[in-house]
């Protein structure tokens, strides 16, 4: 299978061709842990985590890494605002922004570094890159000299003007250049703080990921991945600093990066104050039905948040999973159904690997042969694996489907059953006026009904 991934650098598809066909490498840029993620945070870790797992199917290893950052002036600013300790701010949000993503079906990255933990290999970096001639100390603080990078600008394609104002760099007197950005910078008492050679002081953001990659993936990885409000000024900078601390043009074959959430027209963003927190939506949505809502869009392009989105995912998954019912479960096996993977290999088109799955649901339904309806069920199960949904039972999918997407009080999935039951009976009996009731009944409260050979199903219809 050919995979071809579209390549922020070049600015095309490029059919992917790792550095060892064996062992691709993957590093993705996690969140700075300063208060509840939003759901445009899981963005990126759903995206990537499909990529992972498409990966695993074609080559015999994956190593994937995606960061934290618990040290950056937002951390320190919200904990001196709360009065809570710093580090145990960030360890708190750390906690929820993983619990936030497993929700979420996202499997464990094979290493979670954080910026805390690589301080000794940040200040490594750093000199090397002041003995090569790439950076410079002044007052306390390290500073990369931008112009001292001939390929600086490669990935972003900015200009001058766009690089100072899409980076707002401080023009700090200590400068030698208004582009030149901070690797390490002094800190006060009261804020963290590592001895280095330049004093007492703390990493700049960019830095941290440059370390943490070369550290755990090497000097060279097949892929890098984040946000596309990331590519600059991070990842420019990041690249800058790797390049020219390695002596290695190509540190990164192919850099990926995902679209942003909006609600309505604007860019959900905490600076905007325009965020809906996955904890929040968690209240009263599945975190399936929030990883679907996320996969309906191509992964490059913007996505329009809304509640119309997230009602027609769930109605999506009860099609897939309705489509289930009925039949023993099959493990999903590795027989992957080549029209998803097909979508997947062409950059990661996840809304015809949705229709891909929708079509084997509709030909699961419509078969009468028993050997076919198995073999299709494994299918529509291993291509749901690829895209992290269709991990539940079907039962367990409409049983225990959260009370709370609703605003009326729904009954839960034993009360339904027991409804369903006394209608048969009812029905057995001739007591037809008594089965209508207990199906309308079952309607105003959400509740559809669908008769057929195998027995009464039902699903939420609100």
């Amino acid at each position: 299978m050919e995979l071809k991934l579209h390549n922020t650098q070049s600015g095309r598809k490029e059919i992917f061709r790792p550095l060892d066909p064996k062992r691709v490498t993957l590093y993705v840029c996690g969140p700075t842990v300063y208060g509840p993620v939003h759901i445009g945070n899981g963005r990126p870790a759903v995206v990537f985590d499909v990529l992972r797992r498409l990966l695993t199917t074609i080559y015999p290893e994956v190593f994937y890494v995606s960061n934290i950052t618990d040290v950056d002036d937002k951390i320190n600013a919200q904990a001196l605002t709360s009065g809570e300790p710093i580090q145990a701010l960030a360890d708190r949000f750390s906690a929820a922004y993983n619990d936030d993503i497993e929700a979420l079906g996202v499997l464990p990255a094979d290493v979670q570094p954080r910026a805390t933990g690589h301080i000794a290999e940040i200040i490594a970096m750093i000199e090397t890159l002041i003995d090569q001639g790439f950076a410079y100390a002044a007052e306390g603080h390290v500073l990369f000299h931008v112009p001292a990078d001939a390929h600086y600008g490669c990935l972003s394609h900015r200009s001058l003007e766009d690089m100072l104002d899409g980076a707002r760099v401080e023009v700090a007197p200590y400068k030698r250049d208004p582009k030149d950005f901070v690797l390490w910078k002094p800190s006060t008492p009261e804020l963290p703080g590592w001895e280095s050679p330049w004093g007492r002081g703390r990493p700049g953001w960019h830095i941290e990921c440059s370390a943490m990659i070369h550290t755990h993936l090497g000097t060279r990885i097949d892929i890098h991945g984040g946000g596309v409000d990331l590519a600059f000024p991070h990842h420019e900078n990041e690249l800058a600093q790797s390049r020219c601390a390695h002596g290695q043009r190509d540190c990164v074959g192919y850099w990926l990066h995902n679209g942003m959430l909006t609600l309505g027209q604007e860019k959900m963003s905490k600076s905007l104050g325009n965020i809906v927190t996955i904890a929040e939506l968690r209240q009263s949505h599945d975190g399936e039905t929030l990883r679907y809502a996320l996969l309906s869009g191509q992964y490059r392009s913007p996505l329009v948040w809304s509640d119309e989105l997230l009602d027609q995912s769930r109605r999506s998954l009860d099609r897939l999973y309705g489509a289930l019912r009925g039949g023993a479960p099959t493990p999903p096996g590795t027989d992957y159904p080549t029209a998803v993977l097909n979508a997947l290999a062409d950059d990661l088109n996840t809304p015809g690997a949705l229709a891909a799955l929708h079509g084997i649901a509709a030909e699961l339904n419509r078969t009468k042969d028993e050997k076919e309806a198995q073999h299709l069920r494994q299918q529509l199960q291993a291509g749901g694996w690829l895209l992290g949904l269709l991990n539940k039972t079907a039962e367990e999918h409409f049983h225990k489907s959260l009370v709370a997407e609703s605003d009326q009080a729904l009954p839960d999935g034993a009360e339904i059953e027991a409804l369903i039951a006394e209608r048969n009976q009812a029905r057995k009996a001739r007591d037809f006026d008594r089965a209508d009731a207990i199906r309308d009944q079952l309607t105003e409260a959400g509740i559809e009904l669908e008769d057929t050979r195998a027995g009464t199903r039902w699903r939420r219809i609100s």
